[in-house]
């Protein structure tokens, strides 16, 4: 078991299901899931974290799937726009989403220390910020909330 984000997981299952529920939705919406996007998403689901675009060009080259900025980008802005995967903007990084595909608004958790980040899910229309916007007249659209903190493991660590 290894972990995702601050809990444990199958990450064999993990990056299978999702991997699954993104080529199905590629499908069902005509969209290319072509092999360096899927293979972008892998990427990002194999680590579990928070990964650069150099990063991510870094291995493709490794791999002979792209060496110029371009390839990266271009999968990275189809996987975000398509809601696959988020980009983190504290990090300039991204991260695959926990619910690839699904309408949702996701709070992100960041370690200051080890950058684990977390995904969580809210809806910005309740609590707090729903009754000033509703207050204001204003309608919710789209929100990005990222949340710096420690997580568990290093928590863990700075007790010591």
């Amino acid at each position: 078991m290894d972990t995702i984000g601050f809990e444990t997981h199958d990450h064999a299952s993990c990056i299978a299901d999702c991997i699954a529920t993104v080529d199905a939705n590629c499908r069902a919406q005509g969209l290319q899931f072509t092999p360096v996007r899927k293979r972008v998403l892998e990427i990002l689901l194999q680590e579990h974290r928070a990964l650069g675009a150099y990063e991510i060009l870094d291995r493709l080259r490794e791999e002979g799937l792209g060496s110029q900025p371009p390839v990266a980008y271009r999968a990275l802005d189809f996987l975000v726009k398509n809601k696959f995967a988020h980009k983190i903007e504290r990090l300039n990084a991204f991260i695959a989403c926990t619910h690839p595909g699904e309408d949702h608004a996701p709070i992100f958790m960041i370690c200051r220390l080890c950058n684990a980040v977390a995904e969580a899910h809210t809806n910005p229309t309740k609590g707090q910020l729903g009754e000033a916007a509703r207050e204001a007249g204003f309608q919710i659209e789209r929100t990005v909330v990222e949340a710096e903190g420690l997580c568990p493991n290093c928590q863990k660590a700075n007790a010591a």
